[in-house]
């Protein structure tokens, strides 16, 4: 009877799943608008009384995307005030939406990943998840790991896309 033998568990590859990096928080939107006079400009004493009296721990562990769904005249100072009342309880925000918050939260993640883990490891970028991951996550990765690896490809171990092979060092003979 042949024996079979598992070529991908034997091939050294790494396997780098960027789903793993997605913070599990839930995302939501603050719109400063509600907080407008008639949802055109923003009155300071009745927002600044707002902001003091509002619950900001609600916001505890989540990712804020902070926009202004409106054409209004809201002063950069706002957007800092509520960044000021966020800071204490959420994992991240950012001044834009979900899109900006989920990039912002991506980029965050793929800067904690130290380089080194991977030098010269033959690397499989997981493609096709659970969760989709943003093309841009994919362009990162690569800006952080080309100069360290051996190789990139792309995909699942068992099938794969070659993207990256770091080329030979050549001796002093040649």
């Amino acid at each position: 009877m042949e024996e079979f033998v598992n070529r991908v568990a034997n091939s050294g590859l790494v396997t780098l799943n960027l789903e793993e990096y997605l913070h599990p928080g839930e995302r939501v939107v603050y719109d400063i608008k509600d907080n407008l006079f008639m949802e055109l400009m923003l009155r300071e004493k009745d927002f600044r009384a707002f902001v003091k009296e509002h619950d900001w721990s609600q916001y505890q562990g989540k990712n804020v995307a902070i926009i202004c769904s409106t054409d209004a005249i809201v002063p950069t100072w706002a957007y800092m005030l509520l960044a000021s009342k966020l800071q204490p309880y959420v994992n991240r925000y950012v001044f834009g939406d979900l899109e900006a918050l989920e990039q912002a939260l991506l980029q965050d993640a793929i800067a904690s990943i130290d380089p080194e883990q991977y030098r010269e490891a033959k690397l499989v970028i997981k493609g096709c998840g659970q969760i989709p991951v943003p093309t841009y996550a994919y362009v990162e990765i690569m800006h952080k790991l080309l100069p360290v690896a051996s190789s990139i490809m792309y995909g699942e171990p068992c099938s794969t896309v070659p993207i990256y092979k770091k080329p030979k060092e050549k001796t002093v003979a040649e």
